[in-house]
């Protein structure tokens, strides 16, 4: 047994640590929560020096599994963490992985898959990868993240396909425990062993041609030997178990369980709820009652023979699923555990309940409750555990506040006029749309100085038609519609980041059908998406898409410069240099390595009619714009207008000082103010001819993410930083002669 030290750590702390010890080449990634952590962590211990694997921060879920892939091909040993959506987002890759057998290792923090939006545990992710061709471990506790990330390293590479390792978000990824690490790298190295690659793909001497085209029979002989792959693994895994114990004195099998042998009843349970269950069966046996728990650490292969040995003496099984496989009277776990049992031909009478959707806690009453379930004959086969039946209100009919409508909003604060190819606005001046009725109520709980709700009421202050949002997820959309309550009087919709602008060009268009059916009324209806934390990262797909289409909507991007809902990591937008929860500061890094996406370019591109940047220094500017792009979404294509948008928390300064932040932002170019009508660019700012014009440190030091860039060793980056800002402003300058 190797030297070991105690650790109090998270589940998602003892997962860098592993990777880190693994000594991998590459990490391709997108945060989600609750994975993110295992990037910050690995990004702070790259920052210090303690690594040196790649880390490439992908701008959605999908590309980071090819980045991974493509690693993988080349030989790299590559690790990847997802939860939810992101697993989701990606999953058509893992079948490509696997089908051409390249190993990797991937945590998957298991959390709901939504919608409704929910970022809290279950296992509703991990069930959807279940055919992909993936073994997977599951963890229950903190110590077994770290063991089973250096187990399934071993495992991917002996049978060479790609291996997950699954733990329940928040509950084991976010809880800390006492739990042990090999003191010396070099250990964990040794079990690995040097990566070994049969066929290697950058041997020019013999090129090999990955993921051919195939028919029959050819696919499925591949598929054939991907089974014999998995039945490889099922076959290994003992043995692995028991090489490792000899490493660090830590004994695992497929299955475990507690007080089996004699048990009349057995609770079935997956990851951190199993710990809680063994409680409940120490008090019930004291009471007499014979009951145990078992749980599963291999889900594939799924361990069938070994699941029917440990519950062989048991007249009734209760499996407790914490996802539902609708339709199919049970979730995934159950219905694996019924096939093994019948596979057996055992004879005990199986239930199974849904219990802790959605992260809903699981206590020791929960299991002692679950145990009386399991004997009670006159509870079905199949049930929900938990739910709780609500009672009609008498307000439930009853809107929380008058709508905004059509008769409303139209106060004429602002007018435009077809001049050639200008939209002139008349009037929208400051004191005029302050008669313009709130389309969001004054409710919400963004963070105090946050430029979220002051952008939207700018934008909204220009729009005087009637408006339907569609909100990506993000800080906004987080904070104004936590259920049953909502800050929106006009129609609202959500969607994912990937998918918003697509999902919005459908509601136009049906609504803009039903009119000329004459099934709604008629009549001018703006339809707003709003973007931002990132949103046009993942999501810049979607929103180009909807642009080269010209669907008829406003693209809003509020870029406060980070990914921000999951606690600020890079996103495309982040400043060069920034200190972010995925690109920090230290002896080896200086913050984020690349300059920030030229979003309004990019749209700019698609030829669309209307582009236009907007900051809330310049209020007047903001909402005559935003009357311009109004008008153009209505009657010609899609318009988009970007807004700096300050965020004190993560931008570390004061919420008090936040109009001066942006008016530097402003003044030194970073951020300058300007519009694109019909593809003629005009300057609407030019700092340069007021005499306002300062250098980008001025405005970097007013900010702690970037105040370390005044540094004398970080000269070299606001130097380049200065050159790219310059560059981008005279580029800027020549368009609008």
């Amino acid at each position: 047994m190797q030297e070991q030290l105690m650790e109090y750590a998270s589940g998602n702390e003892m997962a860098a640590i592993a990777i880190k010890q693994i000594g991998y080449d590459l990490m391709g990634y997108y945060p989600i929560t609750p994975s993110t952590q295992i990037a910050e962590n690995l990004d702070i211990m790259r920052a210090n020096g303690e690594t040196d694997m790649v880390m490439v921060a992908a701008e959605g879920e999908h590309s980071a599994a090819g980045i991974c892939y493509g690693a993988s091909v080349a030989g790299g040993r590559v690790v990847n963490a997802t939860s939810a959506n992101g697993l989701l987002y990606a999953i058509e890759q893992f079948p490509v992985q696997s089908g051409t057998r390249y190993p990797m290792v991937m945590s998957v923090v298991c959390r709901t898959v939504s919608g409704p939006l929910s970022i809290k545990g279950d296992h509703s992710d991990i069930m959807y990868i279940l055919n992909a061709g993936w073994p997977i471990l599951f963890a229950s506790t903190v110590q077994q993240v770290y063991d089973f990330n250096i187990i399934a390293l071993k495992l991917a590479e002996a049978v060479r396909l790609p291996v997950v390792v699954a733990y329940d978000g928040f509950f084991t990824s976010h809880q800390k425990g006492r739990c042990y690490r090999f003191a010396e790298d070099k250990v964990v190295k040794e079990y690995i062993g040097a990566k070994k690659e049969e066929y290697p793909f950058l041997d020019l001497e013999k090129p090999i041609t990955v993921g051919s085209y195939m028919n029959e029979p050819d696919i499925i002989n591949n598929r054939y030997q991907l089974h014999l792959a998995m039945e490889e693994a099922d076959r290994l895994l003992p043995e692995l178990f028991a090489s490792y114990k000899e490493l660090s004195g830590r004994e695992y099998g497929k299955v475990e369980g507690c007080s089996c042998e004699d048990a009349e009843s057995i609770l079935m349970l997956l990851g951190s709820s199993y710990d809680t269950s063994l409680d409940a069966v120490e008090e019930m046996r004291m009471q007499g009652e014979r009951v145990g728990a078992a749980t599963l650490h291999v889900l594939r292969p799924f361990p069938g023979k070994e699941l029917a040995n440990l519950l062989s003496k048991a007249g009734n099984i209760m499996v407790a699923d914490r996802q539902d496989s609708y339709g199919a009277g049970g979730g995934n776990l159950s219905l694996e555990v019924r096939a093994a049992m019948q596979r057996s031909n055992h004879k005990a009478k199986i239930k199974s309940v849904v219990y802790g959707l959605g992260g809903k806690d699981f206590f020791k009453e929960d299991a002692k409750t679950m145990f009386s379930w399991c004997t009670d004959s006159t509870r079905p086969d199949f049930a929900y555990y938990g739910v709780e039946k609500g009672e009609k209100s008498q307000e439930e009919d009853k809107p929380l506040f008058a709508p905004v409508t059509r008769e409303k909003t139209k106060i004429n604060a602002t007018k435009v006029e077809e001049n050639g190819e200008e939209v002139k606005v008349i009037g929208g001046n400051l004191n005029a749309v302050t008669a313009m009725p709130g389309r969001i109520a004054p409710g919400h709980g963004a963070c105090p100085g946050c430029g979220i709700p002051v952008n939207l009421n700018l934008l909204l202050r220009g729009i005087e038609d009637p408006v339907v949002f569609l909100f990506q997820t993000g800080c906004a959309m987080i904070v104004t519609t936590a259920y049953p309550r909502t800050s929106f009087k006009v129609p609202y919709l959500h969607n994912l980041f990937q998918n918003g602008a697509a999902t919005l060009s459908g509601v136009a268009e049906i609504c803009y059908r039903k009119q000329q059916k004459g099934e709604i009324p008629p009549g001018d209806i703006v339809f707003v998406m709003v973007s931002g934390d990132g949103g046009l990262d993942i999501g810049m797909g979607s929103a180009l898409g909807t642009a080269l289409r010209g669907h008829r909507l406003l693209i809003f991007e509020y870029d406060n410069g980070g990914y921000m809902n999951t606690g600020y990591q890079l996103s495309y937008s982040t400043p060069l240099g920034a200190r972010s929860a995925t690109s920090h500061v230290g002896k080896e890094q200086y913050g984020k390595t690349f300059f920030n996406k030229d979003m309004p370019q990019i749209m700019a591109a698609t030829g669309i009619p209307y582009v236009a940047t907007v900051a809330e220094s310049n209020p007047t500017d903001f909402i005559k714009k935003a009357a311009k792009a109004a008008y153009y979404a209505k009657t010609t294509g899609t318009a988009y207008i970007k807004a700096i948008s300050a965020c004190p928390l993560n931008w570390n300064d004061k919420p008090a000082t936040e109009r001066k932040v942006i008016e530097a932002a402003v003044n030194s170019c970073y951020f300058p103010l300007y519009e694109i009508e019909q593809g003629i660019t005009r300057l609407s700012y030019d700092p340069e001819k007021t005499g306002k014009k300062i250098p980008i440190l001025d405005w970097l030091t007013m900010m702690g993410r970037t105040r370390h860039l005044q540094k004398d060793e970080y000269k070299e980056v606001v130097d380049r930083m200065q050159k790219e800002i310059d560059a981008r402003f005279r580029a800027l300058k020549k368009r609008t002669e």
